[in-house]
């Protein structure tokens, strides 16, 4: 047998050896540091033909310091080998651009507030790090965060109100290693190819879009509000209606109209197989832009050893698991702003009443360089409680008066602590150390965080940074508007002239005006714990949890179909016991259709008694008798039905829709029964037929002929199915008839993990990104994995060293700067 090849690299006083598959590993210590590993420099020929991450590959780079040795397994996963958290930054900022520098390049142009610059002020941005509709709007608000250096300082801000030495170290590596990459390789994805908006980026850079991310759910939803806000002039305006506010703020922050969300569940061990825990996460985000999941193992020899996914430009691993736990999020239901009321001085509007006494509001004066145009110079008002905002969404108007503004405070633009909490459940090693990192961080702006450990332990924690927004403050201070937004939304609308009315602090929070983690839903050791969005009442229906404020989710009101439809499948299979990874597997690709277990049966019944019916519509009823209420690719009637039901409740309100109502002793169960007698249901089935036909679509066709994205010129079946049927594998694509159905996947299951633990040092973990690692048409990683989710097929994780070293793909790449 020949003997293995083994080149040596050092890294930091630890030998780093590549062996061939399937040899012997062996142990190396030094300067304290064991590790087994693999790790060696690409030769040139295998550089030049490993595909745009490797392209001309510098072997002989400029000087700078840091540097990280980089595995790449199956799929393009890279394990990431560093000796501290400036060169794990390194390495993983490098890696990422590899895969995605232009999305990465293009998501800095928008925190510089460069937009209107490279790409016309009227151009729509990506929408992944604000709710801008436009460059211009975009750019006017980044670039007053820019001016006031509101992130520097909330980077000088010690922790733990501030960001932590570790996770600042990680961003400056992350900077070094992007701009590494950019100056070691040449650009091949058309989306940026001889971009000019494409240049290195600092570590202020980095949490410039940290800070972006974690105010997506306050400041960043109001971004058109905000630098559209302007004093009044002298015609005079009608305050907003109450209850067509509530209805608007009701419908803004719901679920179901949102472009993120997840499932998440944990099982104690109690449930499974070998007494340890279980988790899946199906997180549901955007399958293009800045809010995608990219995937990496991160390594500091004896300090950290964690696998999962990072949104993009992010130096840390957001979901995802190691040897004693595993986590993952969901959107969450808490409202992360609140609306402060102003009275304002009747001789100047731009000055504002507090008890009595005057405060003048501060002028922020923005400048925005526009391409091929003069620069754009516009004026935002802030206040104590942050800026005056004129909207909230379109619909969601609050116009600025001669007597009365309005000022939107986000605590979350105070709150840079988010990688810091990614950083700590990394490390944890017990579902206790999960429940200590949520206390002691405080960093996370708008998601759950569901858990589960090698000893069997579960944990539900919505430990949200939210505006400190009680009951009996919301009851005290609230004005006529918000006596109608709160009860209805959760948005509080408070009223600014009082001081009593300020929010006040918990002596367990480390910031002010935030709630602390002693008020946080939270629920430990259940033998389910699950979310789906919809708030924390339902996380185990045998044990429902209440007194939380209403600022964090309702109480006894209906849940979604998805939330309902997971929970009987959860609450069963752990009623059923000796669960496994593969049982989870199962689950996230069973596609059951919730609304057609409901409704299907009654709908073809009734379709079936509609008099003088067509021979089309006469057919629909006998396709959707026979339709296996699944969202498979091969499921014949999915598609029909999908369009049905996508109609009828567009245009039938919910209280109509169901004979059973809703019944808060039954929540799981209820509503239920279609009323197939509303005049909408004919109108809606007839339209679905009609548009099928008129699509040139049978009506039996199978759903992934139909429902599919292309990728380099092939279509690739996508199973799943929409928020409105309550299909765990949530798809949310684009309706193209003319281009032969559902043609692109705006939102749904990204970064899917199963995860368990059989006793050994392993994790045992099967994981899928659904729309691949890069966005890049010419990489080879570009649709491999969304080709595995077609197929409902699974990527084995490699987590312990032996399982990386006997990957037959293992390429080893030293880089540094």
């Amino acid at each position: 047998m020949d003997q293995p090849a083994i080149t040596a690299v050092p890294l930091g006083g630890t030998l780093l050896f590549r062996t061939r598959p399937r040899t012997r590993l062996r142990r190396l210590t030094l300067t304290g540091i064991a590790l087994v590993t693999a790790a060696a420099t690409l030769p040139p020929a295998a550089a030049a033909d490993s595909g745009d991450r490797h392209e001309r590959h510098d072997r002989h780079p400029s000087g700078g310091g840091l540097s990280a040795v980089i595995r790449y397994t199956e799929h393009g996963i890279p394990h990431i080998v560093a000796k501290d958290y400036a060169n794990l930054g390194f390495g993983t900022g490098w890696a990422q651009a590899a895969d995605q520098v232009c999305t990465l390049a293009d998501g800095f142009v928008t925190v510089r507030g460069e937009r209107s610059r490279y790409f016309g002020p009227d151009a729509a941005p990506d929408g992944s790090l604000s709710s801008a509709t436009k460059n211009l709007s975009s750019d006017l608000y980044f670039r007053g965060v820019r001016d006031a250096g509101t992130v520097e300082k909330l980077l000088a801000t010690p922790a733990p109100a501030g960001a932590g030495k570790q996770a600042k170290e990680l961003m400056r590596g992350w900077a070094a290693g992007y701009n590494a990459w950019l100056k070691q390789n040449r650009i091949t994805d058309p989306a940026c190819k001889n971009a000019g908006w494409v240049g290195p980026v600092t570590t202020l850079d980095v949490a410039r879009r940290g800070f972006a991310v974690s105010v997506l759910g306050g400041q960043g939803r109001g971004i058109e509000g905000i630098t559209a806000a302007r004093p009044p002039g002298t015609t005079p305006v009608a305050p907003p209606d109450a209850e067509r506010t509530a209805k608007a703020a009701r419908e803004l922050f719901a679920a179901e109209n949102a472009d993120m969300g997840s499932n998440a569940v944990a099982f104690s061990g109690k449930t499974t197989a070998n007494g340890r825990g279980l988790l899946i996460g199906n997180p549901h985000y955007p399958w293009q832009g800045g809010r995608r999941f990219w995937q990496s193992q991160q390594t500091i020899p004896g300090e950290l050893n964690v696998s999962g996914s990072s949104l993009l430009g992010t130096a840390v691993v957001n979901i995802g698991f190691n040897d004693k736990v595993a986590w993952s999020h969901t959107v969450a239901t808490g409202v992360t702003l609140n609306l402060h009321q102003l009275a304002l001085d009747p001789a100047d509007p731009t000055t504002y009443l507090v008890d009595g006494k005057p405060e003048r509001m501060t002028k922020r004066t923005v400048t925005v360089p526009v391409k091929d145009g003069a620069p754009v110079t516009r004026t935002q008002w802030w206040t104590r409680y942050g800026p005056v905002v004129t909207a909230l969404s379109p619909t969601l108007p609050l116009p600025w008066s001669a007597t009365t503004a309005y000022a939107l405070n986000d605590p979350n633009a105070s709150n840079l602590r988010g990688s810091d909490t990614a950083l700590a459940f990394g490390k944890a090693r017990s579902r206790d150390d999960m429940l200590k990192a949520l206390k002691r961080t405080q960093g996370l702006p708008w998601v759950n965080t569901i858990a589960a450990d090698s000893k069997g332990h579960t944990l539900f924690s919505q430990s949200q940074v939210l505006p400190r927004i009680t009951d009996e403050l919301a009851q005290r201070c609230s004005t006529p508007l918000g006596k109608v937004t709160y009860p209805a939304s959760g948005v509080a609308v408070l009223d600014g002239s009082r001081g009593d009315c300020a929010l006040g602090s918990d002596e367990d929070a480390v910031q002010p005006g935030i709630f602390g983690p002693s008020k946080m839903p939270t629920l430990k050791g259940a033998p389910y714990a699950q979310n789906s969005n919809d708030s924390a009442w339902l996380t185990n229906a045998d044990l429902p949890l209440t007194g939380y404020e209403r600022v964090f989710g309702s109480l006894g009101t209906p849940s979604s179909l998805r939330t309902r439809g997971g929970i009987e499948d959860v609450a069963s299979m752990a009623e059923k016991g000796r669960l496994t990874v593969a049982d989870l597997q199962k689950q996230q690709f069973a596609n059951r259709a919730p609304a057609g277990d409901l409704a299907a049966a009654d709908t073809a019944k009734a379709c079936s008694a509609l008099p003088d019916k067509s021979p089309d519509l006469a057919r629909a009823c006998g396709v959707l008798a026979t339709w296996d209420r699944t969202m498979n690719t091969g499921s014949r009637g999915a598609l029909l039905f999908d369009r049905f039901w996508r109609g009828l409740t567009a245009t039938v309100p919910a209280a109509e829709l169901w004979k059973v109502p809703f019944s808060a002793a039954d929540p799981v169960r209820t509503p239920n029964t279609l009323n197939t007698t509303s005049p909408g249901f004919a109108k809606a089935l007839t339209a679905a037929v009609a548009e099928l036909r008129t699509a040139g679509i049978p009506l039996d066709a199978p759903l992934g002929e139909h429902q599919f994205v292309v990728r380099n010129g092939k279509r690739i079946p996508v199973p799943g199915g929409t928020e409105g049927l309550g299909v765990w594998n949530k798809i949310e694509p684009v309706w193209n008839p003319a281009g032969g159905g559902y043609t692109e996947v705006v939102t749904g299951s990204s970064h899917i993990q199963a995860v368990g633990w059989d006793g050994g040092r392993c994790p045992v973990a099967r994981t899928l990104l659904t729309y691949s690692q890069s966005s890049n048409p010419a990489s080879p990683y570009f649709s491999d994995q969304t080709e595995l989710f077609s197929g409902e097929r699974w990527v084995t994780s490699r987590f312990c060293e032996r399982d990386i070293l006997r990957s037959p793909a293992l390429k080893v790449v030293r880089v540094r700067n």
